[in-house]
This record gives C-alpha cells, structure tokens and sequence, in this order.
C-alpha cells in the first residue's frame, strides 16, 4: 500500500518504468508557463523529470496571499473545442489580474484522462488509452502555449505523482466511515460517465444529452455515503458567495432539495483507470480520481505530495471555473468528498453557460462547430478574446455571431481605441518634436479626465475579480469614448493653427495620451497582445506588479520621444465562414 506521506515529489520524480500507471510515461509541466523550466532525462529503467523555477518573473508583494484558481480538467475523448478556449481565457485574464493586484498566483489547468469512454475511444483507432491521452494531452498544452495562456501549472491524472493522492484521499474517506459497498442496477450513459435516472423510452433509451443509447449496468461498486452530507451541503450552498451566478445557485439547491443520494465511485468492467486500494478488480470512477487533480497540481510545488501540506500552497481554491454542465459534481460531489476528507471547500465555483453559434448549438453533424485552430490562424488571440469576454456576460450563454465579432473588433479597438491613440500620438510627434508635449502642472494633478479614468480603474479593479469581464471590458471601452469626445470637443487641430495656443494643445494632448496609457494597463489581462502594443506606442511597458502605481494618473513624463504611430489594431476582414 502507498503511503499517505509519499516520498514522491515534483522537484525531482524518479520512477521505474514497471511502476507506471498502465505503462503512462511520467509528464512534464506545461512548457508554456512562464515560471518553470524543465529538463528530462531518460534511460532504459527509469526516467527523471527536474523542475526548477526561473530566476526571472516579477516580484511580489510581501504580504501576498496565495490565490489559487482553476479551469476544469478537461476530458480528453476529443481534442479541444472553442468552450475550453473560452473557459480557459476566462481564468487567464482573472489570473494575469490578480498577478497585476500584486498576488502570487497558481493558475491551474489541465486534462482528465481515465475512464471507459477513453477506453472505448482509443480501441476504435487501435492505439492504446496511453497513447489516445498522449496525443490529446499534447493539443491542449500546445494550444494553451499558442492562445498565450499563462497557467501556472498543467496537470494530467495520468501522471504517477497524482496515483498515491488519489489513494491517500480515498483512504481518509474510507476511515471516516463514508465509503460502502452496494449493489447498482441501471441505465449508463458512457459519454456522460454516469447512471440516467429513469430514461424517457425504456425500452430504447437514450442519453438526453448526447442522444445515443444507454447501456444497461448490473455490478457491486463502491458508494461515497453523499446522503450524510445533506445538512451539510446545504449550509454550503446558502452562502450567495459559494455558487455563482446566482441561476447556477438556484440549480443547485433545488438539486439538493430532492435529496443527496450516495454515487458510486468504483467501476468493476473499466480497466483504464486507478486502482482502489484494498480492494481489486475496481478502479476508480473517472469524477473522483479528475476531481483530485486539483490538488495533485497545487502540490506540485518541490515538496512531498502529501495531504497535510495543501494548506501551505493555496488550497482551498478561491474559484473554480467550469461549465454549467459539470456544475453538480463540482458544487456538491466535491465539497461532500473534501468535508470528508478533512480538508476545506473551495472558496467558490463559478458555473458559466454555453456557446452557440448564429442561433445553433454547435455540432459535428450540423458543420457549425469554430475551431480553435481556425480562430487564432484567421483571426488572432486579441480578436477572440475581446469579443468573447466584452461580448457575452459570464455566466450566462452567449451566441457567437460572425458579423457581429467582426464589427465589434473594428469598431471598438481598431476605429474608437486604436484611432484614438494614433491620431493623438500623431499630432504629438508632429507639432511637438516627436515627443510628448509639455504640459501644466495642473493637467498632471487635475484634469476632467482624470475623475472619469479614476472611475474607469475603480470599475475594472471591481468587475474582473468577480468575473464580470463584460463590464470591465465596457468600462475600458467607454474610457476611451469619453477620451475621443474630448479631442473633437477641444479641436487642436484647429487651434494650432492660431499662434500661441501651444501650450494649451500640449495640455489636450497629454491629458489624451495620458488616458490611453491607463487604457492600455487596464487591457492588459484582457487583450494582452493590444495592451502591449498601445504601451509600446507610449514608450511604456506593462505593468509586471502591482498595477497600483502605475495606474495613478500623470505618470506619463512630458517630453519623452514617441515612437512613429503604427495601427496597434488590424481591422478583421473574414470574406468567408469560420
């Protein structure tokens, strides 16, 4: 039996290979997060992976707190589609804000990897489950590298280091008398990986959600005793703070309302999957073993992977955020399972709706699913991921809408942004010597700009923590419209024409420059790519702190060159379907 306190760490893993979980090579750390580098060496009997963190990356405050945050880990049957891109954008602009507000950060994401419709799936193209997660595995680390997705740590539950967490885990459940054997009896839905409740059409039934027939189950699995956790559970739940939005919340009590009912965690007929221990023949059921990935990930710090620490690296998870699919086994599954345990609940789950497409729920029969792939190629990561977080309110279901995402990239950050700063920088560098202009005291301590930027900040700093990309997208955008109605209104174009209005124009200017340099920090964990290049056009750079200071108004310094204006946003022409 593995010992609860393994002498497995991630700072150093070494494995023979006859210990790997069916026959599962050791993983590396996702090689697009910017604070690891890894080094692997490998031999005929064994393999060791070294981690060391990098020396460079940006200081943080003395008395930052751990904030730790997740996307689900994604199933990987398939390869990724655009409802993991969108969730994982989603947490990667929460987490390049919360590094911004000066907080040590592990962002966490990566994929589930064990169960029967794995199994099933890697038989259909005669290549092993190994090999099947191997590959889907590797789309996802790549594409996150691609999409500039800064998660701190990428985690597989096929990796050995996460076996003897799983087990020490099931083992506290097991002593505290919340595990028992039972007999189940029913209808099972693969895709879904669960038993269906009482199908439509018993005598030909069908998953209601992925429409294909059920199979009947006869076995002895083991239970988690979820029914004593009623009272429990819903205390939890009544917190407003724990499930957000509040729809998703209102699903989950009515949900809990008919009465917790114990789930098996065992399967008997799956091989592709973690042994129990002290009991053969079952291996775990796919949620149990994905849940725990979690904390195989915060663990993965150079220390032991050991139950006892998670306190010490950022559990419990101030947000998960997952589709409102897996809403019920992330909100009451898991809490009930860590109560058991011992060990806290996360701090909140945030359950966020689905994408359609013109109207449509996307589908490989109907040929309307947008691809990935296809998205960043033709259109860009600042494109997608503006129209996806200004464009839809997080948490409820949005629908992607071709001319529509190209209207609003053009017009919001080509036309009302990108225009903004180029004719504003251009007339700089032409009456001003290429430089920014001089400009009155005044203007750097007070301008009617000023309050309005000073409302924007207080705005996004509110709106991105609790996940209302929308509105801190919206604020950002209005910033920039009051900044573009205080250029036409004050016209220095025309009043340079008059001698001895220099020193005015210069105050108009910089007041404009000097909004579009906190338009440029505040876009920084939404659109990145655009952040950078409206600082670069100011001879700034992003803000790789706390933002705080940087935010205050007048930290532009007059005088300094201005670099020649280039577009810092194409326009998005798509002549046809995504």
């Amino acid at each position: 039996m593995i010992s609860q306190r393994s002498a497995l760490t991630f700072a150093e893993i070494t494995i023979s290979k006859s210990q790997l979980v069916q026959g599962r090579q050791p993983d590396t750390p996702n090689l697009c997060a910017l604070d690891w580098r890894c080094h692997r060496n490998q031999s005929e009997e064994k393999e060791v992976v070294k981690i060391q963190p990098q020396s460079q990356g940006p200081q943080k405050r003395a008395d930052a707190m751990t904030y730790s945050l997740t996307t689900p880990l994604y199933y990987v049957n398939a390869k990724p589609h655009l409802g993991s891109v969108y969730t994982t954008l989603a947490c990667d602009a929460l987490a390049r804000f919360q590094r911004m507000e000066g907080q040590d950060v592990v962002f966490i994401t990566g994929v589930d990897e064990h169960g029967q419709k794995i199994q099933r799936t890697a038989e259909t193209q005669n290549i092993s489950p190994a090999d099947h997660c191997d590959q889907i595995s590797a789309l996802y680390s790549d594409l996150w590298t691609r999409w500039d997705i800064t998660n701190d740590r990428f985690v597989r539950t096929t990796s050995p280091r996460h076996l003897p967490l799983v087990q020490a885990f099931f083992q506290r459940c097991e002593a505290a008398g919340h595990i028992r054997t039972g007999h189940q009896e029913g209808w099972y839905c693969v895709d879904c990986e669960e038993f269906k409740d009482d199908p439509s059409d018993a005598n030909n039934p069908d998953c209601p959600i992925h429409r294909k027939p059920l199979e009947w189950r006869d076995e002895e699995n083991l239970f988690f005793c979820l029914s004593q956790f009623q009272e429990r559970i819903e205390s939890l739940i009544a917190d407003p703070q724990f499930i957000a939005p509040t729809s998703r919340r209102r699903e989950i009590e009515n949900f809990v309302a008919g009465g917790l009912r114990d789930f098996s965690i065992s399967r008997v007929n799956v091989s592709w999957g973690l042994p129990v221990p002290g009991h053969p023949g079952h291996t775990f059921y796919v949620w149990f073993d994905a849940l725990l990935g979690y904390l195989t990930a915060l663990l993965d710090d150079g220390g032991a992977a050991d139950l006892n620490r998670l306190a010490d690296v950022g559990w419990p998870a101030d947000v998960h955020v997952i589709g409102k699919d897996i809403l019920r086994f992330h909100a009451v599954y898991w809490p009930a399972m860590l109560m058991s345990a011992g060990l806290p609940v996360p701090k909140r789950v945030f359950g966020h709706g689905f994408l359609t497409r013109e109207g449509q729920k996307m589908g490989k029969a109907l040929g309307n699913v947008l691809d990935p792939e296809t998205l960043l190629e033709r259109c860009g990561t600042d494109a997608v991921r503006w129209y996806l977080l200004r464009d839809i309110q997080f948490g409820e279901d949005g629908d992607f809408q071709q001319q529509r995402f190209m209207d609003l990239v053009n017009n919001d950050l080509a036309n009302t942004i990108g225009n903004l700063l180029n004719r504003t920088a251009s007339m700089s560098r032409k009456w001003f010597d290429a430089s920014l202009p001089p400009v009155s005291d005044g203007v750097r301590s007070d301008h009617p700009l000023k309050d309005t930027t000073e409302q924007t900040i207080v705005r996004v700093r509110q709106s991105i923590p609790a996940l209302a990309f929308q509105n801190a997208a919206e604020a950002v955008l209005q910033l920039a419209i009051e900044a573009n109605g205080y250029l036409n209104e004050q016209a220095p174009w025309s009043l340079m024409k008059q001698p001895g209005h220099e020193e005015k124009v210069g105050d108009y200017l910089y007041a404009v420059l000097e909004c579009c340099r906190v338009i440029g920090l505040l876009l920084q964990p939404l659109v990145p790519g655009l952040s950078s290049r409206i600082l670069a056009q100011l001879d700034q750079r992003p803000s790789e702190d706390c933002w705080t200071q940087a935010l205050s108004w007048g930290q532009l310094e007059p005088g300094i060159g201005l670099p020649k204006p280039e577009p810092v946003m194409q326009r998005l022409e798509l002549e046809s379907p995504l």
